[in-house]
C-alpha cells in the first residue's frame, strides 16, 4: 500500500493519549538502536537526543524559566536510510524489522505530534559506494522532496528532525532535560540490562548533557535479575530490577513490547510488605519487574500504548489475561524479594494487631477467618483507611457465612453424620464469633457516643456552652420518626435502656405531623416515645388492646440558668404540657389501630439540663425530691399520671458509663 493512499485517514483513525507526547520521539531513539545494530561493528554505536527550544531573544519570557521544547533532533551512527530500508518506510504496515516488533506504523506517532519530519542520511549502496538521501515528511505530502545527493560524510548515519511540536502534547510533556533523560532510559531500559549492550545514548538539552549510562548507575541499585516463566504454555521473561530510593518511583508491573516499555501498573501493597520503600543490606530502594514476551509483541496495538488483551478470561482458548500476568509475576516477586519483606510484614502485622485492640475490637473474632495477607497492611494508613479495609474484610467473612448458612442444612452426597457434624460445627463456630464481632462494635460504639456526650456538655474556647440541639443529635436525629432513621442511629439507651423498645418514636416533630395521635397542636417536643407491649396476665381483662407508654423528653442547654415560671420556661411544665395534648387526641399506634384509655396510659417525662440555681427552685415548686448523690430529682405527678425524672448532663455521662464499664473492661476500653 502505498504511503500516500490513506495518510491523513490512517492519521485520523491512529490514536496517541496526549499524555504520550515523546513516546514518537522515544521510538525514533529506538529505530536508530535498530539501525546501529543492522551494522556489521555496532560496539561504537552513538545516538544523540537534542532537545531543540524557542530562542529566548524571540520570546518575552522570565529568564529564570526554560524556554519551550519546538522540536527534536535525533542523530545516530547507523546503516542509514538504505534502498531496503527507505522503501520501508515508504511502506505503511511494513513487514521489514517484523523479528524486532516493529509494526512499520511508527513514522505515523511522529505525525501526530509533529508538523514536519526532515532526514538526512547517509548509507552504503548496493555498491558499497557512501550516498545521502534527504527528504521531508508531513500529512499533507507524506514523503516528499526525496533525492540522493553527494556525501557530506565519511560514514554512514542519520540525521532526523521532528519540527513542530504541538502545543497540545507539549503541554503534557517534562519541560525538563533531566526528566526526559529519565524517561527515555525507561523507555529502553531493556537495551541496558538484556545480555549484550546498548549504544551510547545522549541526551542534550542547550548546556546540559545526560549520558544514560551515568542515569542507569544512578537509578540502580543492584544488577537486574533475570528468569523466564510459562504461563499458560506462553513463555515470559522476567527482569527483576531494584532502583535507587531517591527515584521517586513506585513498586510497579512494566510490560514491554519489541524492547519498549509498553504499559506500567503499580503493584505497591499487592504482596504483603510491598508498600513504600523496601531495603536490604546496601540500603532503601524500589521495585520493578519489566515482563517481556512474544506473546505480548503479537497483542500489542499498533500505537505501542496499550495491549489487545483482556483483563481476565475463563475459557479454554489458552488466552493469556492481564490477570494471569500479573498474578504469576507476583508469585516470582515475592519469591525474589522475601528477604527484604520480611521486616515489613511484621510491621504491617503489628498495625492491624494494635488497631484492633485499642480501637476496633469488633474485628477480633472474625481474625480467625481472614487470610493472613488480608492482615498485614501499609503502617503508614490512616485510621480511616484501616478501619475500610478490616470492614471489608468483615463484609466478606459474613457473605461466606451467609453462603454457607444456605447449605449446611443440606448434607452433601455421601457424605457420613460425623463429615456433617463436623462441617455444622464449623459454620456454628464461625457464626458465633461474627456475632461477637457485631457485639462488639455496637459496645464500641456505645464508648464513642458516651465521649462524644461529655465533650458536648463541656464549655467551648470561647467560653460559651454548646447548643441543646448538639446534645439532641446524639440521642436521635432531628425532626425525624421512627419511620425515617435506623435504629442504630439513636442513642435513647442514654437516658433509660428501655426507651431503645419503642413502637413509634419523634424527634421535633410537631404534635398533629405525627400518627400516634390526632393533636392539631404545633408544638414540638423534643422527643417523644410511644411503647406498645402485649400483658399475657391479663386474660380475664375484657380490654384485649395492648397497654402503652408514653415519654416526652425535654433536653436544655448546658448551663442554662433562665427557668421560671410558664410552660415556656419551666422544661417540667413543658413536658407535662406536651403529655396532656397528646392524651386529648386520639391516640392510635404507627400503624393506625385505636388504643383505648387514653387518659390511663403511664406518662414518663424526661428533662435533661444542668442543675442551675433556677433549675434547683423549679424541681422543688415540682415537689420533686433530690438524688442521693444530688445529681438529679424525681417524682411521680398525681394530676397528669406521670413519672418525672431530672437527670443532670454529669449524672447522664456518669450513669451511661457505669452502666456499660463493665462490656468496656471485657472489650479492652478505658472506661473513663
Amino acid at each position: 500500500m502505498s504511503l500516500q493512499t490513506n495518510l491523513q485517514g490512517r492519521l485520523r483513525n491512529t490514536s496517541l493519549p496526549k499524555s504520550h507526547g515523546l513516546m514518537p520521539v522515544f521510538e525514533a531513539v529506538v529505530n536508530s538502536i535498530h539501525s546501529i545494530e543492522e551494522m556489521d561493528d555496532a560496539v561504537d554505536g552513538k545516538i544523540v537526543l537534542c532537545i531543540n527550544r524557542a530562542t529566548q531573544d524571540s520570546l518575552d519570557l522570565d529568564a529564570k524559566l526554560q524556554p519551550p521544547i519546538i522540536g527534536f533532533t535525533i542523530t545516530d551512527n547507523g546503516c542509514g536510510f538504505d534502498e531496503t530500508n527507505f522503501k520501508s518506510f515508504e511502506t505503511l504496515d511494513s513487514d521489514h524489522k517484523i523479528n524486532k516488533g516493529c509494526r512499520g506504523v511508527g513514522r505515523l506517532m511522529w505525525l501526530k505530534v509533529f508538523d514536519l519530519v526532515e532526514v538526512e542520511s547517509h548509507f552504503f549502496d548496493i555498491d558499497g559506494e557512501l550516498k545521502k538521501r534527504i527528504f521531508r515528511f508531513n500529512d499533507k505530502s507524506g514523503v516528499h522532496s526525496e533525492k540522493v545527493v553527494e556525501t557530506t560524510s565519511n560514514k554512514p548515519g542519520t540525521l532526523i528532525k521532528l519540527v513542530g511540536f504541538d502545543e497540545t502534547f507539549r503541554k503534557q510533556v517534562p519541560v525538563k532535560g533531566h526528566s526526559i533523560a529519565n524517561q527515555l532510559l525507561e523507555h529502553v531500559l531493556w537495551y541496558f540490562v538484556r545480555q549484550g549492550s546498548a549504544p551510547k545514548i545522549l541526551l542534550e538539552d542547550a548546556n546540559e548533557v545526560f549520558d544514560l549510562d551515568h542515569l542507569l548507575e544512578e537509578h540502580m541499585h543492584a544488577s537486574a535479575f533475570l528468569e523466564t516463566i510459562t504461563i499458560r504454555d506462553h513463555q515470559f521473561e522476567l527482569t527483576h530490577i531494584k532502583f535507587r530510593a531517591s527515584i521517586n518511583k513506585k513498586h510497579q508491573l512494566a510490560l514491554c513490547a519489541a524492547n519498549r516499555l509498553v504499559k506500567e501498573e503499580s503493584i505497591q501493597g499487592k504482596i504483603p510488605g510491598l508498600y513504600g520503600k523496601i531495603s536490604d543490606i546496601s540500603g532503601e530502594f524500589t521495585y520493578t519487574c519489566y515482563v517481556s514476551s512474544d506473546y505480548l509483541n503479537q497483542h500489542v496495538r499498533s500505537e505501542r500504548t496499550s495491549f489487545d488483551i483482556a483483563e481476565d478470561v475463563e475459557d479454554m482458548l489458552n488466552e493469556v489475561s492481564f490477570k494471569d500476568i500479573r498474578e504469576a509475576v507476583l508469585i516470582r516477586t515475592k519469591e525474589y524479594l522475601q528477604d527484604v519483606l520480611a521486616e515489613n510484614v511484621s510491621a504491617g502485622r503489628r498495625r492491624v494487631d494494635d488497631f484492633i485492640d485499642n480501637h476496633a475490637p469488633r474485628y477480633r473474632p472474625i481474625a480467625n477467618y481472614v487470610a493472613e495477607e488480608f492482615l498485614i497492611v501499609d503502617p503508614e494508613k490512616s485510621d480511616k483507611e484501616l478501619e475500610l479495609h478490616l470492614h471489608a474484610q468483615w463484609y466478606e467473612v459474613e457473605r461466606q457465612l451467609v453462603s454457607e448458612g444456605h447449605d449446611i442444612m443440606l448434607p452433601q452426597n455421601k457424605e457420613h453424620v460425623e463429615e456433617y457434624k463436623e462441617r455444622l460445627g464449623d459454620y456454628l463456630r464461625k457464626a458465633g464469633d461474627l456475632k461477637k464481632s457485631d457485639l462488639a462494635n455496637y459496645v464500641s460504639h456505645r464508648k464513642v457516643i458516651i465521649d462524644l456526650l461529655q465533650k458536648s456538655i463541656e464549655r467551648l474556647e470561647d467560653g460559651k456552652y454548646a447548643r441543646e440541639d448538639m446534645i439532641h443529635e446524639l440521642i436521635m436525629p432531628m425532626r425525624k420518626d421512627s419511620v425515617e432513621v435506623f435504629l442504630d442511629s439513636c442513642n435513647l439507651w442514654l437516658i433509660d435502656e428501655r426507651l431503645a423498645f419503642h413502637n413509634y418514636l419523634a424527634s421535633d416533630k410537631t404534635l398533629n405531623s405525627m400518627p400516634i395521635t390526632g393533636n392539631e397542636s404545633t408544638k414540638e417536643p423534643d422527643l417523644l416515645s410511644l411503647r406498645v407491649f402485649d400483658n399475657p396476665l391479663l386474660v380475664n381483662d375484657q380490654i384485649s388492646f395492648p397497654l402503652a407508654a408514653i415519654t416526652v423528653i425535654e433536653i436544655k442547654r448546658p448551663m442554662r440558668n433562665d427557668m421560671r415560671e410558664g410552660e415556656d420556661k419551666d422544661p417540667i411544665d413543658q413536658a407535662l404540657s406536651y403529655l396532656e395534648r397528646i392524651r386529648e387526641g386520639k391516640v392510635t399506634t404507627k400503624s393506625g389501630r385505636p388504643i383505648p384509655g387514653n387518659n390511663d396510659i403511664p406518662g414518663y417525662c424526661y428533662v435533661l439540663c444542668d442543675l442551675t440555681e433556677s433549675m434547683h427552685r423549679r424541681c422543688r415548686r415540682a415537689n420533686l425530691r433530690i438524688t442521693s448523690d444530688g445529681m438529679g430529682y424525681f417524682g411521680y405527678n398525681e394530676p397528669s399520671h406521670a413519672y418525672i425524672e431530672v437527670i443532670s448532663f454529669d449524672q447522664l455521662v456518669k450513669a451511661a458509663r457505669e452502666r456499660n464499664r463493665a462490656f468496656f473492661d471485657k472489650l479492652g476500653l478505658p472506661s473513663s
